[in-house]
């Protein structure tokens, strides 16, 4: 008897060393405040309960960690356990997950994007999974407008534009290049006072986006042309991950999801309200000519043609086109 239970209490032990609290310690560039932000902290405060407190989110909110490559970076060594990625960093995971934001697909059709993600997320999934990650979600940031100091009325009118790039955004440098504008690498952080500073002209992003991180100050021209859409992904290493409960695992995950649910539906009115305010803040929307949507079609082919194989598979290609028709 005395030796079952002292087993009985080594077994209790070795669980509580494998499955023991755990806190995910996250980095994001939203700030608090935000859709986002608020979503995060509901997130947190209800998988505390769901958990036992076994399980709790410290979020590191508006960049305080640095931007999106370096909260991977301090992923891989071990001093955080996830974040919300988009772009380029998301892509840097997993390039197949970039797809979605190859330029010229959706246009306005904000529904069509919304269903294509929805069906490609498993395979998505599994491909981020592939590389260390679980995936708690997919946001949909909306769709993606330039802005600009300068006034840009056609397609045309873009070459030789110094627009912000992500550093080794492959994705956006193929655009650029078939664009013919002038790639400027920069920080996110960096953008703003780039903007004022004449170091770029032009810069890109969702409506809601463009007002939380200021640009709208700089700028006076939004082309009102969506580029593509913009997708972001909640991901926490698998290191951590596999270190919770199962039953916990599948209570975060539904938990997680119900909030960026929630968040993406905000997100669709509020990119509509961000947009009236750019307006009334004296940013001119420009349309581009009916003609120019061909030219959209002939620059999107020409991005692919750059980046197929070397970052995106062509198999994923052509399942989202298969989605976008």
């Amino acid at each position: 008897m005395f030796k079952k239970m002292v087993f009985m209490t080594l077994m209790l032990s070795l669980t509580k060393v494998v499955f023991g609290a755990q806190q995910i310690k996250l980095a994001v560039l939203v700030p608090e405040g935000t859709t986002w932000g608020n979503s995060l902290k509901k997130l947190s405060k209800e998988v505390e309960a769901a958990t036992n407190n076994e399980v709790s989110f410290k979020v590191y909110y508006g960049g305080v960690s640095g931007d999106e490559p370096d909260v991977l970076r301090k992923i891989r060594i071990g001093q955080l356990n996830g974040g919300i990625f988009t772009g380029k960093t998301l892509g840097d995971i997993y390039g197949d997950v970039r797809a979605m934001e190859i330029p010229f697909t959706f246009y306005e059709r904000q529904d069509k994007a919304s269903a294509a993600l929805t069906k490609l997320a498993p395979q998505f999934n599994q491909g981020l999974k592939s590389k260390g990650f679980i995936n708690l979600g997919f946001y949909e940031i909306g769709q993606v407008y330039v802005v600009s100091t300068k006034k840009i009325s056609n397609l045309n009118d873009l070459k030789g534009v110094k627009i912000w790039s992500w550093e080794g955004d492959q994705l956006v440098e193929a655009m650029i290049s078939s664009l013919q504008l002038v790639s400027v690498p920069l920080a996110l952080p960096d953008v703003l006072s780039s903007l004022s500073t004449g170091i770029i002209d032009a810069a890109y992003a969702p409506p809601l986006a463009i007002l939380a991180l200021q640009w709208h100050s700089k700028v006076k021209y939004l082309v009102d042309f969506p580029t593509a859409m913009s997708i972001g992904a909640l991901l926490v290493s698998d290191k951590v991950w596999s270190k919770i409960k199962p039953e916990y695992q599948q209570k975060i995950t539904a938990i997680a999801q119900k909030y960026v649910s929630e968040a993406n539906q905000k997100s669709v009115a509020e990119n509509e309200q961000a947009r009236q305010q750019l307006k009334k803040s004296g940013i001119e929307f420009i349309s581009f000519p009916a003609e120019d949507y061909k030219k959209a079609a002939a620059a999107r082919g020409s991005v692919i043609s750059k980046i197929q194989e070397k970052y995106i598979s062509s198999k994923m290609i052509q399942v989202l086109d298969k989605e976008a028709k």
